[in-house]
């Protein structure tokens, strides 16, 4: 399967040979480093354009953060899940004993999901003070 064919107007025909100094060398390669969808020629075609550069920036320090966040949000979920099914049978039963053992269950998953977001808010109070502050 081949490629689509550009209209006559939109095909690069022509091509365009220049020189930088080190320093400007030094500033697209700076650039293009930001964005690795890129190579030097269509960034240099963005700019001629002037079309949007998108500059991706990537933070190592935080992989361990978002592995951590990631874990809690999959135990809020599952705590979450389990307080929906203890809901359901409490609201199938009549029984008042019945609703009050699930009454029961349901106030020890919700002091064990009370843990959980208290951490949440600690990592995010972080987050926040190292990326939001002035």
């Amino acid at each position: 399967m081949g490629r689509k064919k550009n209209k006559e107007t939109d095909a690069l025909q022509y091509r365009l040979t220049t020189r930088v100094n080190q320093k400007k060398f030094r500033e697209l390669q700076a650039i293009l480093s930001k964005n690795p969808n890129k190579d030097m020629s269509s960034l240099l075609r963005d700019i001629l354009h002037n079309r949007r550069v998108r500059l991706y920036t990537y933070d190592r320090s935080l992989d361990m953060v978002m592995e951590e966040l990631a874990a809690l949000r999959a135990e809020i979920r599952a705590i979450g899940v389990n307080i929906n099914q203890i809901t359901r049978l409490f609201n199938t039963y009549p029984e008042p004993r019945r609703k009050e053992f699930y009454a029961k269950v349901a106030i020890r998953e919700y002091v064990r999901i009370e843990s959980k977001i208290e951490h949440l808010l600690a990592i995010i109070t972080k987050l926040s003070k190292k990326w939001l502050s002035e």
